[in-house]
């Protein structure tokens, strides 16, 4: 199965024209912008902090696990 991703994934090209799908992401952008507006800017900043934090929190388990993985085999 070939990878696909974001940017080349389109799977209603060929089913609905090209300005349909163009007003459709016009639309999702504009719904985009209204949530923002809706959002206070203190709660934004802090989803920023607590993704940046989980993101961290994965790297370093990933991290550990290399590092385990790079041990050499011990006997107990």
């Amino acid at each position: 199965m070939p990878e696909q991703t974001a940017h080349t994934h389109k799977p209603f090209e060929g089913k609905i024209s090209e300005e349909t799908r163009q007003h459709f992401r016009t639309a999702r952008e504009e719904f985009h912008k209204s949530m923002e507006g809706m959002i206070p800017p203190e709660f934004a900043e802090h989803r920023h902090n607590a993704r940046k934090e989980m993101l961290l929190a994965w790297r370093s388990m990933i991290d550990a696990a290399l590092e385990k993985m790079d041990e050499p085999n011990k006997k107990s």
